[in-house]
């Protein structure tokens, strides 16, 4: 995982501007202590914290064109750019880093367009042509334009700034534009911004947005059956396609079905040596998986079933509550944000990476976007009907970069450790999202993602394979959350939370443990940028505003956790 920062639309190029880039830059360095590297020509200033997962030898950033006329800086992974690179015989390839082919991709579909109007569909294709996870800046010294695109769900973090003078900013964490800029946002999965044609804009359309266009696909012919295959052959895939690294990785593995799932696809296939240009490289001499949790907690038993069933090198991190308290400011500070689960869930996984980290291992896979994808938060047992368990599982993938995925990555980042998921691979999501819902809906007490688990139930013990859902935060054992509450409850007065919306008068929080996060994040981050960046709606179990008119039981309930589904949760 990586950090980059960019600055356009400069006037004039001083020394004051550069340091001003580079202390930018110096604020995310955690997201990648190998190098770090800055450009400064032309209207802009692009800078680059490395964490070097491919071609650590060469790929450091920012990157060039043959002629040095585009110049790019890349968070993130590319994981076709092998196929790409064999599509550009006649582009001359500077290092061996996957993000490269932006480079080639810029100069194929968007170079040539530059002097017509379809340049949105150009930018279109482009993107079309990545599969992986990233957010990039691109400056075309030539024509003095600059490109700035994220990935389709939001797996990496970019937030977009500006200045009253008209300078545009992007950074990975809102840590580097704090301060900087009169104001900014984050920028928007699956959009692009391209300074011919200022704003935000699509470039990531899918027809499985909409139930109608679903149900007049395949999932109005195929069979449970067949796509309980195609679930199995498409994830399988995505995962293939994810151990792509040049260094040691490992994945997390909580006990829940779906890090189970992705650690036993990831067992399968790293047994396998991957073949580079006439070379056999080794992952690592044993496929290492790591759980959290307090000494205990539900899940690390399971992990340990689920770890010695797939023959992994297991690693059970226990923290105690005090430590977790202890570490809530710094946590907070890394993942940018005080909404209640986030905090909950990021704290354990914080914790965990440091570890990680301190044993040489700098990627892991993780089942981030599953229960998303299929429906395995408890509520959704109860969704009226398939159109509406449908729209609820959009809603949620749309957003995955405001609360999982932003967890994950931030999270992970904190100790220079990348996180990779493959439920959210693109061309997984293609075969998950076009499924008829029917097949994924679990009314009344029947088992959430059934489809998952018939899919891989072979691969996994039985106790594990047919656990009910165990969010996160609860899993590393339910009184890290209790104690979160009681302890928020006495910190904050009930004089306090009357005047919440004085003091905050963006998102002013619903309870005393949402204020006292939101406290600590007005510390690191004071600008009304920063309180705007974050989302503040009532959830019951993780779910959206919307769900909440489902069952009569969520009405004036405000509680994440999924043993506030009382009638379903079983632990």
């Amino acid at each position: 995982m990586c950090g980059i920062v960019g600055v356009f639309n400069i006037k004039e190029q001083t020394p004051s501007l550069r340091q001003k880039a580079l202390e930018m830059s110096r604020r995310i360095r955690h997201r990648g202590p190998d190098w770090s590297g800055i450009y400064c020509g032309g209207s802009a200033i692009l800078a680059h914290e490395r964490l070097s997962i491919v071609d650590p030898e060469s790929g450091r950033q920012p990157l060039f064109s043959p002629d040095r006329r585009q110049v790019l800086a890349v968070n993130g992974e590319i994981y076709n750019h092998r196929d790409l690179r064999n599509s550009f015989s006649d582009y001359e390839f500077q290092t061996g880093s996957d993000c490269e082919v932006i480079l080639a991709l810029y100069r194929k579909y968007v170079l040539p367009a530059l002097d017509h109007s379809d340049v949105h569909g150009a930018i279109v294709q482009m993107m079309e042509r990545l599969s992986g996870i990233f957010a990039f800046a691109l400056y075309d010294e030539a024509s003095d334009c600059f490109l700035i695109a994220r990935d389709p769900i939001g797996v990496i973090p970019l937030y977009i700034g500006y200045g009253n003078d008209g300078k545009v900013y992007v950074a990975s964490e809102l840590k580097a534009l704090e301060g900087q800029c009169d104001r900014y946002e984050p920028f928007l999965p699956g959009h692009y911004y391209f300074s011919r044609q200022p704003g935000l804009k699509r470039w990531y359309e899918r027809d499985w947005s909409s139930y109608q266009k679903v149900m007049e696909g395949k999932a109005a012919h195929q069979t449970y059956d067949d796509s309980v295959l195609e679930v199995r052959k498409a994830l399988e895939d995505s995962v293939k396609r994810q151990l792509m690294s040049d260094v040691p990785y490992g994945v997390l593995l909580s006990g829940g079905l779906d890090s189970s799932v992705i650690s036993a696809i990831a067992e399968k296939y790293s047994e396998r040596r991957i073949e580079d240009g006439g070379r056999s490289r080794a992952y690592w001499p044993q496929l290492h998986s790591f759980a959290v949790g307090l000494k205990g907690a539900p899940d690390l038993a399971k992990a340990k079933l689920v770890a010695d069933h797939i023959g992994t090198v297991h690693h059970e991190i226990n923290y105690t509550i005090q430590e977790g308290l202890d570490a809530l400011s710094d946590v907070i500070y890394f993942i940018e944000t005080y909404d209640v689960t986030t905090v909950r869930a990021s704290t354990p996984m914080y914790l965990l990476a440091r570890v990680i980290k301190s044993m040489g291992i700098k990627m892991v896979l993780s089942g981030e976007g599953a229960d998303e994808i299929f429906g395995g938060y408890l509520y959704f047992h109860k969704a009226p009907n398939a159109e509406e368990f449908h729209k609820e599982t959009v809603r949620k993938i749309g957003k995955l970069h405001l609360y999982d995925c932003l967890r994950a990555n931030k999270s992970l980042a904190a100790w220079g450790v990348e996180g990779r998921v493959p439920f959210l691979d693109k061309e997984f999501l293609d075969v998950a999202m076009s499924l008829n819902p029917a097949y994924k809906m679990c009314p009344g007490k029947e088992i959430e993602k059934k489809i998952v688990r018939d899919a891989f139930s072979d691969m996994l013990p039985e106790a594990v394979a047919w656990r009910q859902k165990e969010q996160f935060s609860d899993g590393v054992g339910y009184s890290w959350i209790d104690t979160l509450k009681q302890m928020t409850s006495e910190a904050v007065s009930d004089e306090e939370m009357m005047h919440a919306a004085d003091r905050f008068p963006i998102n002013p929080p619903r309870n005393k443990e949402e204020y006292f996060y939101r406290s600590i994040f007005e510390k690191h981050f004071p600008s009304e940028s920063a309180a705007r960046s974050v989302p503040s709606v009532p959830s019951v179990a993780c779910s959206t505003a919307e769900a909440l008119a489902w069952d009569a039981s969520f009405r004036n309930v405000n509680e994440p956790s999924g043993r506030a589904v009382k009638d379903i949760h079983q632990g």
